[in-house]
């Protein structure tokens, strides 16, 4: 029993100390109201043909510089359901994503409020999508290296790519 518990204490700390520094901001600024999609995932979901709709939730700045191919502007300060309604149904599977995933699930729990059920927020966000080496568009529909850092404190987490400000 004294060996067990010697792993247990041992082994604690350890997987904290493998929990990346994305986990510990999205676990710190998120409360996991909206079911989370990783990036693996949902770049294999985009192969099956599945009709996935995805909403950028950032900014237009940020949008304009780079997103996910045929992403949808959402935006978050200025976001409106009505601007989006007509793009999107109730019964699609929705993927919010933002820089990390901290916007995105304000935007989903407004998705979820307002009927839509099928809705995931992007872990580790376009940072993530990036730091998997997945392609992202411009806006004109070609690929760029070009990120939107959205800032200095956020930047941190994005590891490949090209920060823009």
């Amino acid at each position: 029993m004294k060996t067990k518990f010697s792993i247990f204490l041992f082994i604690i700390p350890l997987l904290s100390f493998c929990q990346s520094e994305m986990d510990k901001a999205i676990h710190k600024y998120n409360e996991g109201s909206v079911e989370y999609i990783k990036v693996d995932q949902l770049a294999q979901l985009k192969t099956t043909g599945k009709n996935i709709k995805l909403l950028d939730t950032r900014q237009a700045s940020e949008y304009s510089i780079s997103h996910i191919r045929n992403a949808i502007y959402a935006g978050y300060d200025d976001f409106k359901l009505k601007s989006i309604q007509d793009k999107i149904n109730t019964q699609d599977t929705i993927v919010v994503y933002c820089s990390i995933g901290v916007r995105s699930e304000d935007i989903g729990e407004q998705l979820q409020k307002a009927g839509y059920k099928n809705v995931f927020n992007l872990y580790g966000g376009i940072f993530d999508w990036v730091n998997k080496e997945n392609q992202v568009y411009n806006q004109q529909g070609e690929p760029t290296e070009k990120v939107h850092a959205y800032d200095l404190f956020w930047s941190k987490y994005l590891k490949k790519g090209q920060k823009v400000y």
